[in-house]
């Protein structure tokens, strides 16, 4: 026979679990909405960026613009370094948001060493960190902190020596991959490959032409510089932001569950606490008739 004790003190565990996972989907609600707004906005600007670089990569060959600026816009089929950020969460119990990234990632670095590329891993988010870490794989960067709360200047810093390796040779491609935001109860892997500048294949995106900019010719350089590091710098912060909501989201999803898992546990142990106190008294009114019946 269950010991009522032991019952009544899971059953009080249960239910303290249930309001803390209660309590952290309320918070991760509160979170998302806010970072909803913040990628919704941030999403309209990077897709105007990069509409503005698609138009001079279809243009470019007209431009004539070779050097360093121009290799931002070659098309390489045979990279020989390929670099990879991925971002991942500070933070777990949001489900499988991590495991997603990082099977991702895999795959990608499987795919690229079959082709005899080297891949060099830039992490963003402690989750990933420790995974690699564990598995015994190099990290060229490692950054925490920063996908828990991203910013424009953090997103700088990571991006910034990526562009520089590119620029100087050292790789030829670089690559962001990460776990974003779709709706509500819904993210996906999304991967931006940053170079070389593609034309955009969205219909619904409307094309800026750059034709119709009037510009001084020794200014052309210094605009299509400012335009290649804003691209650079507002995916990466974009990806950030997207990343967090749909952390949010997948971590409110997850406490939810929680939630309702600990509901049915609870449900599961009444029940069984009920059975076991039934036939606690059964037992004892048993025992108080059988000595009444000795006692004749």
């Amino acid at each position: 026979m269950a010991n009522l004790k032991d019952i009544r003190r899971k059953i009080k565990s249960v239910k303290n679990t249930q309001k803390t996972t209660r309590a952290m989907k309320l918070v991760s609600t509160a979170k998302l909405r806010r970072a909803e707004q913040v990628a919704k906005r941030s999403r309209e600007y990077a897709l105007k960026i990069n509409e503005v670089l698609s138009d001079i990569a279809y243009k470019i060959n007209q431009f004539k613009i070779g050097g360093v600026q121009g290799r931002f816009f070659e098309k390489n089929d045979n990279p020989s370094k390929v670099d990879i950020i991925f971002i991942t969460a500070d933070k777990g119990l949001c489900g499988g948001f991590n495991v997603q990234t990082i099977k991702s990632v895999n795959a990608l670095m499987k795919e690229y060493k079959e082709k005899n590329a080297k891949v060099r891993l830039r992490a963003v988010g402690r989750k990933g960190i420790e995974y690699y870490k564990f598995g015994g794989v190099d990290l060229l960067k490692a950054y925490e902190g920063i996908s828990s709360s991203p910013s424009y200047e953090k997103a700088q810093k990571i991006i910034k020596e990526a562009i520089d390796d590119f620029a100087k040779g050292v790789t030829d491609k670089i690559i962001i991959v990460h776990n974003g935001y779709k709706n509500m109860i819904t993210q996906e892997i999304k991967r931006v490959d940053l170079t070389p500048v593609e034309i955009a294949t969205d219909e619904n995106l409307k094309k800026v032409s750059t034709s119709m900019m009037e510009v001084e010719p020794e200014d052309d350089e210094s605009i299509l510089d400012e335009l290649i590091r804003k691209y650079f710098e507002y995916n990466m912060y974009y990806a950030l932001i997207d990343s967090l909501a749909a952390e949010h989201s997948a971590r409110m999803q997850a406490m939810d569950a929680a939630t309702n898992n600990a509901k049915e546990r609870v449900r599961q142990l009444t029940i069984q606490y009920n059975k076991a106190r039934q036939e606690s008294i059964t037992t004892e009114l048993i025992e108080i008739i059988s000595g009444m019946e000795a006692m004749k």
